[in-house]
C-alpha cells in the first residue's frame, strides 16, 4: 500500500480553541462543537490509501475532503482552488516546515472561518491556505483531496474510529465512559500537538526494544522507524529495498522497506510486519527539535483495531478486530508506482517502476497510461482497489494493458514478493 505520511510545524500559525458549553446557542459559540446539544455524532468516512478521508465544508464551500490527522496543528487547505469562491479574509503569509526532501510552503492564513462536518462546527477558525497545489495529494490518493486537519477534532472530543463501518463517531468527553468491553485502554501523552505512545516493543530473538511512537492517523503505513539518531539501536532488516515511501507536506519521502520479526502493541503481537526506514535528509533533519520518539504507527497497523483517542484524560482504547488481526502485512509485488490524472482521478500514469522488478521485467515503462488490468478497465477501478490488486497473491498472473505513445501495449508478468 502506498503510504502518504505528515509532519508538520507551522512558524506562527495557531487555531482559537473553545471547550463544548451546552447553554450557549450554536450561533453564538466560538471553537469546536456539536450542534443542537448533542452528546455525539457519526460522521462516514472514505478510506484511501489507508488514509481517512472525511467530509468537510468551509464556509459556505462545496463539501471538500479532508485527511484526519492525529496530530496536524492547524487547519491546512492544500488545493487552494478549492476555495476560490470563498471571500477569505487573510491576515499574513506563513511558512510550513515538515517530513520531505524539498522546501517549506508557503502559504496564507485566512481568519475568522467556519468549518462544519456532519453534526460538528466549529466557528470563528483560522486556517492555513497554501499558496499552490504543489502537494497534488490528489493524485497519489486518486480521489480529491481538499485538506488536512484534525488536532482540534482530537482535542476537542472522544474520538472513536471504526474502520470497519468507516464512520468516526465524536463525544463529548464528559458524556464518554470507559469500560472494558471498549477494549483495552493505554495511556499517551499530547506533546506538541502529537499523540505518543509508550507501549510498543519490537522483538529481535531475545532481544526486545521498547519504542516511543506516534499514533500517526495523517500516515497509510504500518510503522516507521527513524534510525537517523541512534542507528545501531535500531538496525536495518537483512532484507530491504528501496522506496518511496510516501509524500510528506515537504515533497517525497524516500529510503528502505524491511520486515520486523515481531512487534509488542501493549498485550497484542504482530508478526512479520512491514517497517519504514527513512532516509534522514527526508525525515530527520527536518524534525531535529522534535520531542523523542523512535517512529510512527500508521492506519495500515491501526485499522485492524477499532481505536479511540481520549486527549483530554490522556489515553487510548484499542479493540482489535479478530480478522483483521490475522491479515499479513503485504507491499506491492509488481513494482509500479501509479499516478492518477484526469477530472475524475481515474487516468492512471505509471510513475516509478523499481529496477528488478516483475513490472521492469515486463517491459512497463514510466509514463505509460494504464488501460486494462486482466482484462478489466483501469478507469473502472479506484488507485487503492488496484494496488490492493498488485500487493496480494504472489505468483498470481497479471496483465496489463497500456498505452506508449499513441501504440497499445500489452504486458503480463508474476507478482513477486519483493521483500
Amino acid at each position: 500500500m502506498k503510504t502518504l505520511c505528515w509532519m508538520v510545524s507551522l512558524l506562527g500559525v495557531w487555531l482559537t480553541a473553545a471547550g463544548n458549553n451546552p447553554k450557549v446557542p450554536d450561533k453564538d459559540r466560538y471553537g469546536f462543537y456539536l450542534t443542537g446539544n448533542r452528546t455525539y455524532t457519526r460522521i462516514p468516512f472514505q478510506l484511501h490509501s489507508n488514509l481517512i478521508l472525511v467530509p468537510v465544508k468551509i464556509n459556505t464551500s462545496d463539501t471538500l475532503y479532508f485527511i484526519l490527522d492525529t496530530g496536524v496543528s492547524a487547519t491546512i487547505i492544500t488545493d487552494p482552488a478549492a476555495i476560490r469562491n470563498q471571500k477569505l479574509k487573510f491576515s499574513r503569509k506563513v511558512k510550513i516546515t515538515g517530513a520531505g526532501e524539498g522546501n517549506q510552503l508557503t502559504a496564507s492564513v485566512a481568519i475568522d472561518n467556519h468549518i462544519s462536518m456532519g453534526g460538528m462546527q466549529a466557528a470563528h477558525q483560522n486556517i492555513v491556505v497554501l499558496d499552490d497545489d504543489v502537494l497534488k495529494l490528489s493524485e497519489y490518493v486518486g480521489v480529491p483531496v481538499h485538506g488536512i486537519f484534525g488536532y482540534e477534532v482530537f482535542d476537542n472530543f472522544v474520538v472513536s474510529i471504526d474502520f470497519t463501518a468507516r464512520e468516526i463517531i465524536l463525544m463529548q468527553p464528559r458524556k464518554y465512559k470507559y469500560r472494558k468491553s471498549k477494549g483495552d485502554r493505554y495511556p499517551i501523552t499530547i506533546q506538541d500537538t502529537k499523540p505518543y505512545l509508550d507501549v510498543m516493543a519490537v522483538v529481535d530473538g531475545d532481544r526486545t526494544m521498547p519504542l516511543r511512537v506516534v499514533l500517526d492517523t495523517g500516515a497509510g503505513h504500518a510503522l516507521l522507524l527513524d534510525r537517523t539518531r541512534d542507528p545501531e539501536a535500531l538496525p536495518l532488516p537483512e532484507k530491504v529495498i528501496r522506496a518511496q515511501l510516501g509524500r510528506g507536506l515537504n515533497g517525497v519521502i524516500n529510503g528502505s522497506m524491511g520486515r520486523i520479526e515481531k512487534i509488542k502493541l501493549g498485550r497484542y503481537e504482530l508478526k512479520n510486519i512491514l517497517a519504514s526506514f527513512p532516509d534522514s535528509i527526508s525525515f530527520g533533519m527536518k524534525l531535529v527539535n522534535a520531542p523523542e520518539r523512535q517512529g510512527n504507527v500508521g492506519c495500515e497497523l491501526l485499522r485492524r483495531f477499532r481505536v479511540t483517542f481520549n486527549y483530554q484524560e490522556r489515553y487510548i482504547v484499542l479493540k482489535p478486530v479478530r480478522r483483521l488481526m490475522k491479515e499479513s502485512f503485504e507491499h506491492d509485488m509488481s513494482g509500479l508506482e501509479l499516478k492518477a490524472k484526469g477530472e475524475r482521478f481515474r487516468n492512471y500514469y505509471i510513475d516509478k517502476i523499481i529496477d528488478g522488478s516483475p513490472a521492469d521485467m515486463a517491459g512497463l515503462r514510466e509514463g505509460d497510461e494504464l488501460m486494462f488490468i486482466n482484462n478489466n478497465p483501469a478507469g473502472e477501478m479506484t488507485i487503492s482497489d488496484i494496488y490492493k490488486l498488485l500487493q496480494k497473491g504472489e505468483g498470481k498472473e497479471i496483465t496489463l494493458l497500456v498505452r506508449r505513445s499513441g501504440q497499445i501495449v500489452i504486458a503480463q508478468f508474476a507478482l513477486k514478493r519483493l521483500i
